[in-house]
């Protein structure tokens, strides 16, 4: 075995793969939280990327450790490299190479799946290429083991689906089924935010990062700092929050403004000069109609989305249209894309700059070493970075969810949709705040369970890389590689999360701001919980099985679009096999090639 310093271009691209796997992880999993927020038109998908970025790095920084340490040292023993700090280096860039690669893959092509399970195969199946299927822990290991991990696979998507039909039947009960839902909405929001403001706290408190030292904390602090944090937020909520809401939507106060909040109870006695007959309200219907993007959807602020659902006239003329030119599902998509992509060579500033760039410098004839191509790939280049940096942030998601009429998947959505019972959008309108809390719950949680996916190994490959000795991987994992990391997370959400984010969301059941944030704080209960005994799951799974279950609280499986679903389960399956394969291999190959002693 050569020198361990030789082995330093081993580390340099095992960082690479490390840094790739953090990026597909948020471009996949946190796209795939996110998508149930943006989807019910709770929030934007700029401000899903603001909020995202920010609670993924503290949920990173102040939990990640636990579930990194299991990803290190709980799938293949310390032992099993016999204290060769090389073979240790190479095994985890290995890992990290494999899984890496197929995540990217299935996030090119739209193809959800877990990065979590997909680097916990591709470490199991390099210990088996390493030291032999024995020195692989298959059994629960002090519930490190792949026993352990995969038993996350039954049984995370069941419990998130239970925590979140529990909290969308309690809203049912305590609010829609009420005959005037709106102030019952209203007043009972603080607990709302209570329970998501005491999730997050206990997280951080009671488990806490190691290099922080809050679990060593007695009992009474624990208590007192997390019940002190959920029930500051829950009174601020109610004396700045709730005369918010109240303005807006049981006084139908025209001039409430968003930054108005901060007048708190002076709102309930603010003179109301311009009162109207509805309240001024975004609009929460999933409309289901391939509509032009030039056109925007028409206000109907204070109408029911069941209103919504019925037939347009347009939408029959362009059913007949698909009908007539019996074009393809794809080449619909293909039309729809271009249409977007028309609109944003109209925009100013560098998006649409580089869009027109690109459309007017194709690559001509011939090869790439050309001079004429060499020229106009001079211009590209700046073109090509800029679209990459730019465009996700301006994808339009929601034109991209809607099946399009006149396909299977149109006609199938629309069935999903008849079968769930909608709701005033004034009650919904307040469950929209409710839900950027829970989502940014969620996406803390996530912060906190799927750093270890790639934070444990790039710690393993420092630690080897500068120190030498493989027993040296069990120290705790420095601060800035987790911060690094969810740094990376937040780029791969922020530039390609769309390409998840477009089939997810209301592809599964009908999305509403009240069903959102149960469906995010059922997952986000299930992620924390597991984090805590440091087992790693699959975040994508929580919020599915979450969507799932909330989707057959409108009280009939049709209402949940199982194709999809099932689509999910094939992919989630399918990942375990191919990633162990492509790690076992790869560790295979580079560990038996020739080299020189």
């Amino acid at each position: 075995m050569v020198a361990l310093d030789e082995y330093t271009y081993v580390f340099a691209i095992g960082t690479i793969f490390a840094l790739l796997d953090a990026y597909n992880n948020g471009a996949n999993d946190v796209a795939n939280s996110w998508a149930t927020s943006v989807s019910s038109r709770s929030i934007s998908y700029r401000q899903a990327m603001i909020f995202g970025t920010i609670f993924e790095f503290l949920g990173a920084v102040c939990v990640g450790a636990r579930t990194a340490d299991t990803i290190k040292n709980g799938i293949i023993p310390v032992s099993a490299f016999r204290g060769d700090a090389s073979v240790q280096l190479l095994a985890f860039a290995c890992a990290l190479a494999a899984a890496s690669s197929w995540v990217m893959w299935c996030t090119r092509h739209s193809t959800h799946v877990s990065s979590t399970y997909s680097l916990v195969s591709a470490v199991a199946g390099v210990g088996v290429a390493t030291a032999g299927a024995s020195k692989v822990q298959w059994g629960w290991n002090n519930g490190k083991g792949l026993g352990a991990i995969f038993a996350g696979l039954g049984m995370a998507p069941i419990i998130s689906g239970a925590f979140g039909a529990i909290i969308f039947m309690l809203i049912k009960v305590v609010v829609h089924m009420r005959k005037n839902p709106v102030p019952w909405a209203v007043y009972t929001s603080p607990f709302w935010f209570l329970i998501a403001a005491t999730i997050c706290t206990l997280s951080i408190v009671y488990k806490g990062s190691p290099s922080l030292g809050l679990n060593k904390k007695p009992g009474w602090y624990i208590a007192a700092v997390t019940l002190g944090c959920g029930g500051g937020v829950a009174i601020l909520s109610a004396l700045f929050f709730v005369p918010f809401v109240y303005s807006r939507v049981i006084r139908k106060d025209q001039d409430v403004k968003w930054w108005m909040f901060i007048m708190g109870p002076m709102l309930l006695n603010r003179a109301s000069p311009n009162v109207g007959e509805q309240a001024k309200i975004p609009d929460y219907a999933v409309v289901q109609e391939d509509h032009d993007d030039s056109a925007s959807v028409p206000s109907t602020a204070g109408s029911t989305t069941g209103e919504l659902s019925k037939d347009h006239t347009q939408t029959k003329e362009k059913a007949l249209v698909v009908a007539e030119t019996k074009a393809t599902y794809k080449e619909l998509v293909a039309q729809g894309e271009a249409r977007f992509h028309a609109r944003l060579m109209k925009k100013r500033g560098p998006l649409g700059w580089a869009m027109r760039t690109l459309r007017d410098n194709p690559m001509g004839a011939g090869e790439i070493y050309e001079w004429r191509n060499i020229f106009i790939l001079l211009k590209r280049i700046p073109a090509m970075i800029t679209v990459a940096l730019l465009y996700g942030m301006n994808y339009d998601i929601h034109a991209a969810q809607s099946g399009v009429h006149g396909t299977p998947e149109g006609d199938r959505m629309n069935r999903v949709y008849s079968h769930a019972e909608k709701y005033p959008n004034e009650v919904e309108h307040t469950y929209s705040f409710v839900q950027i809390l829970t989502a940014c719950t969620a996406s803390f949680a996530h912060g906190a369970n799927d750093i270890g996916n790639s934070v444990g190994p790039w710690a393993v490959m420092y630690s080897a890389w500068t120190t030498g000795d493989a027993g040296k991987s069990k120290a705790p994992v420095p601060v800035w590689q987790l911060a690094v990391l969810a740094l990376t997370i937040s780029a791969g959400l922020i530039t390609y999360g769309y390409n998840i984010m477009k089939v997810m969301g209301n592809k599964i059941t009908y999305h509403s701001p009240s069903r959102g944030c149960s469906m995010e704080m059922g997952a986000a209960l299930t992620v924390l919980i597991f984090s805590q005994y440091s087992l790693p799951v699959s975040t994508s799974m929580c919020i599915t099985g979450a969507t799932v279950g909330v989707g057959l609280c409108n009280g009939t499986y049709k209402a949940v679009n199982w194709q999809r679903v099932f689509l999910l389960f094939i992919g989630w399956v399918a990942t375990i096999p191919i990633a162990g394969t492509l790690g076992g291999v790869l560790m295979g190959l580079f560990l038996n090639a020739p080299h020189w002693s």
